[in-house]
């Protein structure tokens, strides 16, 4: 069999994905992308679980999304359920970026509420542009289990996911800001805001519903 130029500039680029050096790794997986071939997908998926630099991943995903649904929506779908957290990770903001709803399916809750905090928020990511129309109420439901998780990066993450779901989430917050852990009143209050005012800045919308839970009240911003 003759073997193409193509081909050889395809397997060097392969050879590239397991350099040491992140700009050749960012290089291969520029090239993957450019001259897309599905026999490849399986290994750009892998590096995903394995690559240690952030804007090297963003190529392999960009590469994958040039690649054909058909090919790379069931091998993300299975690789959702890995072990490896970063795989899920990866995975799942791949599958936010591919776009297709034939993936809904896969966004279980227990990834909506994965111990890993890059998993859950990816899961998040890609549950509001997946969800299907008309379960977003439910969607809105799952979400609010996780008001008050983790630091600033994680809450703003959750509030962007809820606010991308839009006055669908207002009867979730409102129930929320009554909840008995004032973490969760503080969250779902700065998300309140936020719905109503985008530039309010999250900073300030939490600082303000601390206080708002300090005097006792949650009320006023519920209505």
């Amino acid at each position: 069999m003759t073997t193409t130029r193509r081909d050889t500039d395809s397997g060097r680029a392969l050879q590239g994905l397991e350099s040491g050096r992140s700009s050749v790794r960012l290089r291969a997986a520029l090239e993957l992308g450019t001259t897309p071939d599905p026999r490849f997908v399986d290994t750009l998926i892998a590096r995903c679980a394995i690559e240690p630099e952030f804007f090297v991943r963003d190529m392999l995903t960009w590469a994958l999304t040039r690649h054909p649904v058909s090919v790379t929506l069931p091998r993300l779908v299975r690789e959702v359920r890995s072990e490896r957290a970063q795989a899920r990770s990866q995975a799942l903001h791949t599958l936010s970026k591919v776009g297709d709803r034939q993936a809904w399916p896969a966004i279980t809750r227990s990834l909506l509420s994965d111990a890993d905090p890059e998993v859950a928020r990816s899961a998040w990511r890609a549950a509001v542009v997946l969800v299907p129309d008309g379960e977003e109420g439910a969607l809105a439901a799952v979400l609010a289990t996780q008001l008050g998780r983790g630091g600033r990066e994680t809450q703003l993450s959750l509030s962007r996911a809820l606010i991308t779901l839009g006055e669908v989430i207002v009867p979730t917050l409102r129930a929320a800001t009554a909840d008995s852990d004032p973490h969760v009143r503080v969250h779902a209050l700065a998300t309140q805001r936020l719905l109503r005012d985008p530039d309010a800045g999250f900073e300030f919308a939490i600082e303000e519903a601390k206080r708002v839970v300090a005097l006792g009240g949650a009320g006023q911003e519920g209505r």
